[in-house]
């Protein structure tokens, strides 16, 4: 989070307990992937998820696929979604980045189950690092466990019938 401040009040009142969550990360870009996913871990942790089943992928492309087959397991309540996507020097960085958000968003309509997007698409390495801070910091894929608590919640206050 941002600032502690910003995250008090986004924790208020919040509880993951109970929840069942599955992370899906990236292979690619480990080293930042690694950071978000220590984000996710401590975010559901601070909300009190306790089952939090984790899946690799071999990059954020193949996310939107796992995310939906998990999600159409009936398995889990949300599903938080990370990776990394650096521009380079082709067309590579937009391909991949706007087909994982449409995947991942395509997914969860279809699926009804709360994916939450915590992937950076960034220009460069120090942007990605800057987005990826530990303890304190702004961590993307803390943020995307927040995401996922309260979408889970919210969609369950709604069953279908």
């Amino acid at each position: 989070m941002a600032s502690g401040d910003n995250r008090a009040h986004l924790l208020e009142g919040l509880s993951g307990e109970g929840l069942r969550i599955a992370l899906v990360s990236a292979r690619w870009n480990t080293e930042i992937v690694g950071r978000l996913a220590d984000g996710v871990r401590r975010g559901l942790g601070d909300l009190g998820v306790t089952d939090l089943v984790e899946h690799t992928v071999p990059g954020c492309f193949e996310i939107p696929l796992a995310a939906r087959a998990i999600a159409r397991s009936g398995r889990v309540d949300a599903i938080v979604c990370v990776g990394a996507v650096i521009r380079g020097e082709t067309t590579h960085y937009e391909l991949v980045s706007e087909g994982a958000a449409s995947g991942i968003m395509t997914a969860q309509l279809e699926t009804g189950v709360p994916m939450a997007f915590g992937l950076v698409t960034v220009e460069n390495q120090a942007q990605a690092l800057a987005r990826s801070e530990g303890p304190g910091g702004h961590n993307v894929g803390e943020e995307a466990a927040v995401v996922a608590v309260e979408m889970a919640r919210l969609v369950a206050s709604f069953p279908t019938p």
